[in-house]
């Protein structure tokens, strides 16, 4: 539009002479485009000075000012100017270069949003995968939980682990091979076993079995001082007057001077922690070996390889034997020490000794006694490695071990039955809840296991079956 404009407007300013005017746009040396107008001398073949008519050169002057002025106005409002309004006009290097990067940038950050995307979804899938498993793992769990027979619920199948091969009599197996077959989880079942009442708590079948599963500890009392980090506590299952089968004893055992025995009417009352009477023993005891049977307290003194009976009724030792070649204070304890050499149990058939020698080269000893004189009424010879084992009891005969005084989810890993005088090797699960197991022992009128489990006093319900 201005460059028709002004070709109209020269044209008028030069019609009257009958000159012909031309226009010539064109960029300059410095990219700047300049307007110029030709206009040819209708009389003078060339000029004869650099002067021309000065009126026309002061309009031409003045148009040039003016069409600068727009040209930097339309430049400046981005508007349709010459050189802005031309269809495919270049646009400034300088303005493209900014815009380039910002695209560029913009590009860049969308492939990072679908990477993290793509990221975010895996990360996604990884955890349903992982709670699909540990919802698995879950019911594995639940189920393995629900497999162990609680009392009275075995099926006429289940099956005895016993391995039928006779222990050799010439000495125990070595500790690393004891413990290899401490982690046995199955052995050979040899025969079926049929269910029976002995396993739960206050029944009155006098009848023997076999030990096949063992329930969760109850804890019936803690021990607060230092004193009471191992101990050990007991009831009679025989009493006599005026004592009863709800009296309970206990003994902390840490110290070098233990003799205080501790008397409670019930278990109730040694939960509370406030005991009827306090015995004090003529002579210390040592370790965690000592047992409550029909009216006696039977223990080890203090370095010693004898057995005491303290009579509960008299408060007198009334009774006191050596154990022929029994090691003690810390020659043939069990596996987590506490000078547990000789260890003194009660089962449905009477009261034994449990200990080793350096004739049996440390392997377990089992000996029955007798509970007035303490006179050794036999003796058996075990192939099972006394510091291989945390602790043993007896039940109806059978000598049973347990694998570790430490590891939550020990075993009952090893059988000796004094009938037959053959050793088998088990895997029942045994709950070490406190994580020191510093003694077991087995009450034939409960039916149930005491134990000591680092300051807590606790029990373990029981089941036996027979063939």
């Amino acid at each position: 539009m201005l460059g028709a404009w002004l070709l109209l407007w020269g044209g008028l300013a030069l019609g009257c002479r009958g000159e012909t005017a031309f226009l010539r746009r064109a960029d300059d040396s410095t990219g700047r485009c300049t307007y110029s107008f030709t206009v040819a001398s209708p009389v003078e073949a060339a000029c004869p000075d650099a002067g021309g008519v000065p009126e026309l050169r002061a309009e031409l002057a003045n148009l040039a000012a003016r069409l600068s002025r727009l040209e930097s106005r339309e430049r400046g409002t981005g508007g349709s100017g010459p050189r802005g309004g031309e269809a495919g006009g270049a646009r400034d290097p300088q303005e493209a270069a900014p815009a380039a990067r910002l695209e560029a940038t913009y590009g860049e950050l969308l492939r990072a949003k679908a990477r993290l995307e793509e990221e975010k979804g895996r990360l996604e899938r990884e955890k349903e995968e992982l709670e699909r498993r540990l919802e698995s793992s879950a019911r594995e769990i639940t189920r393995l939980r629900a497999a162990r027979c609680p009392p009275g619920r075995e099926g006429p199948g289940r099956e005895v682990l016993r391995a039928p091969v006779k222990a050799p009599r010439w000495g125990p197996q070595p500790l690393a091979y004891q413990e290899l077959q401490s982690e046995r989880t199955e052995v050979p079942a040899s025969r079926l076993l049929e269910e029976t009442a002995l396993g739960r708590p206050g029944s009155e079948d006098s009848g023997c079995g076999e030990l096949v599963w063992v329930g969760e500890p109850v804890v019936f009392g803690r021990a607060e001082s230092i004193a009471g980090k191992y101990g050990v506590w007991m009831k009679d299952p025989e009493p006599v007057p005026p004592f009863t089968r709800e009296t309970t004893w206990r003994v902390d055992a840490v110290g070098t001077e233990v003799r205080q025995l501790f008397q409670y009417e019930a278990a109730e009352q040694l939960a509370r922690g406030y005991p009827a009477k306090v015995h004090i023993l003529p002579q210390p005891l040592e370790s965690t070996g000592a047992v409550v049977y029909r009216g006696g307290l039977f223990f080890q003194p203090r370095r010693s390889r004898a057995v005491a009976r303290y009579d509960l009724r008299g408060e007198t030792v009334t009774a006191e034997r050596e154990i022929p070649g029994a090691g003690y204070h810390g020659q043939y304890p069990y596996s987590w020490g506490g000078y547990t050499d000789i260890d003194l149990a009660v089962d449905e058939t009477g009261l034994w000794v449990i200990y080793s020698t350096e004739k049996a080269r440390g392997a377990i000893v089992l000996s029955k006694l007798d509970p007035e004189t303490l006179e050794i009424q036999q003796t058996w010879e075990t192939n099972i490695r006394k510091r291989g084992v945390a602790n043993s009891f007896v039940i109806c005969g059978t000598l049973y071990t347990v694998s570790s005084y430490s590891a939550p989810n020990a075993t009952i890993n090893f059988a000796y039955d004094t009938a037959t005088s053959t050793s088998r090797a088990l895997s029942i699960p045994f709950e070490n809840r406190f994580r020191y197991l510093s003694m077991v022992d087995y009450n034939p009128a409960e039916r149930q296991l005491f134990a000591w489990d680092s300051f807590n006093m606790v029990t373990y319900p029981v089941h036996l079956s027979r063939l």
